[in-house]
């Protein structure tokens, strides 16, 4: 079987692939990302619900359960053919899932039926035992000669039963034991891609990082770091299980309208001349005040470089990118060849992607939202138009392109709570990446704007920290935060859903200040 691919992650996958935008975006403001977790929740719910259905149907009319579970055999199939990470040994996991389910459920209810006629009988020769008291008329007599019956009858009934119980019980074992043996096959892959991560020595940067500028931590309680831990980073994406790529046998194309093709396996990117800068990367899903944003340190090699190396055609206005398990993302070519550090990332914070943001190799594009920049695991770069291919996202709602809006946070305190009247310190990030922050500015019950202190953020391409301390007298206060770009362009006030292509809105917290 294929270690990237179940029949249980290959139907997760479809649902996730058919819910509209709404019902996405509901799960992840409920569930945050944990929202992949509560859907194999209830998948399981739903499978268990599944298999008591079968065998209620099966028991009131033979073969229906058995069709029951056949049905769904045939939706697991359907929905392994259809994903893009399929290989020939996960095709007979479903239909080998559905042929166990069939027998056992045959096995149970023929052994169910088979108990309760031994069960009928034994109750009927009871009854009819002289020393039962039963339609005889015979009055019970323990001291009987005929007592004898009813010590050698019920043994002789239950062994058959007793039997037939532990091997049903058996065969649910083997079951399980099956379903073990394939969890583990994948457990194992995935901890052999691990060891060879963990061996992985990215080499140095021919382009470090600029250094991070003197004062730009605030270092406020209640405000996050600067850079964002790799544990800490925040998690979007389609993959219910995270693919194994062995980085020995990743290879990136280059296709579509260029003028050379190009394959590029991984020891000859990590040859390259990479660059390494600070990049922080958000989520379009992030609601206003969100914390679907996170800010690291990348290693990787310029994507420029490797378009000019293929050479792209007139026309051709797109890169539709392409992860190992088939998630598209559209990007503007455009911003793929300026002069922005978009790269071909294959290090973290100073360590190779964990396997969760992407190892190998992933996409990193400086004012992108990751719907249309930040695939994963990528495996294509095809560069086409977007009259004529459209990524992932674009076909369930979101816009074509997903520029990332200015916007700001305020991290402290936090809405709702109590704080002691007097100097109240806030703090927290704006963003305006590949354009920088100009100003950050605070207003308490919708009077004057206040300007706070502005950190010397890292680049353009990162979020800037602030700070700034407000008199406040005791009472229920409101207080909001606006950033204004290093154009001169203030954030937009008007709230808007996150649908299309992002959410816009001041950040507002409600504080209850003591006397």
């Amino acid at each position: 079987m294929s270690p990237a691919l179940s029949p249980v992650t290959a139907v997760g996958g479809a649902v996730i692939d058919a819910v509209p935008p709404g019902v996405k975006d509901w799960a992840i403001s409920l569930f945050g990302t944990a929202d992949k977790a509560a859907l194999l929740g209830g998948m399981g719910l739903a499978i268990a619900a599944l298999a008591a259905l079968s065998g209620i149907v099966e028991l009131r009319r033979r073969s229906a359960g058995v069709a029951v579970i056949a049905v769904f055999g045939v939706v697991g199939l359907v929905a392994v053919l259809g994903r893009a990470e399929l290989t020939a040994n996960a095709i007979p996991a479903p239909l080998l899932a559905a042929a166990v389910g069939m027998i056992l459920l045959r096995w149970l209810v023929r052994w169910l039926g088979e108990w309760q006629t031994e069960a009928g009988l034994v109750e009927s020769q009871l009854l009819e035992s002289p020393t039962s008291g039963g339609p005889a008329g015979g009055a019970s007599d323990s001291t009987a000669p005929e007592s004898h019956v009813q010590v050698g009858i019920a043994p002789k009934a239950q062994t058959p039963s007793r039997r037939r119980f532990f091997q049903a019980l058996g065969g649910t074992a083997a079951v399980a034991a099956v379903a073990g043996v394939l969890a583990a096959t994948f457990r194992g892959a995935a901890a052999v891609v691990s060891e060879l991560r963990s061996k992985l020595a990215l080499p140095a940067a021919v382009s470090p990082a600029p250094p991070i500028p003197a004062g730009a931590e605030v270092r406020l309680e209640g405000v996050g770091p600067l850079v964002t831990p790799n544990k800490d980073f925040y998690r979007i994406d389609t993959a219910l299980r995270v693919p194994v790529v062995d980085p020995g046998h990743w290879t990136l194309k280059v296709t579509g309208l260029v003028e050379r093709e190009i394959s590029l396996d991984f020891a000859t990117l990590l040859a390259k001349p990479l660059v390494e800068r600070h990049v922080t990367i958000a989520c379009v899903s992030n609601e206003v005040g969100g914390d679907l944003i996170g800010n690291a340190r990348w290693l990787g090699w310029p994507v420029r470089e490797l378009l000019a190396l293929a050479g792209p055609k007139d026309g051709a206005d797109m890169v539709l990118s392409r992860s190992t398990d088939g998630w598209t993302a559209g990007t503007p070519l455009e911003v793929l060849t300026d002069s922005r550090d978009a790269l071909l990332a294959v290090g973290m914070n100073g360590e190779p992607l964990p396997l969760e943001h992407g190892f190998p190799v992933r996409l990193i594009v400086p004012g992108l939202y990751g719907y249309v920049s930040a695939t994963k695991w990528v495996a294509e770069l095809k560069v086409t138009r977007f009259a004529d291919d459209v990524g992932y996202w674009t076909p369930r709602g979101w816009s074509e392109r997903g520029p990332i809006k200015t916007s700001s946070r305020i991290d402290v305190p936090r809405d709702g709570r109590s704080v002691s009247a007097g100097s109240v310190a806030f703090g927290g990030v704006a963003w305006a990446q590949h354009t920088g922050i100009g100003r950050v500015e605070l207003r308490v019950n919708r009077g004057d704007w206040q300007q706070a202190e502005l950190a010397p953020g890292i680049s353009k391409d990162t979020w800037y920290q602030w700070k700034l301390a407000l008199p406040l007298t005791p009472g229920q206060h409101e207080v909001q935060v606006r950033a204004t770009d290093l154009n001169g362009v203030p954030q937009v006030e008007g709230r808007a859903p996150v649908v299309p292509d992002g959410a816009t809105g001041y950040h507002t917290v409600r504080v209850d200040v003591k006397s």
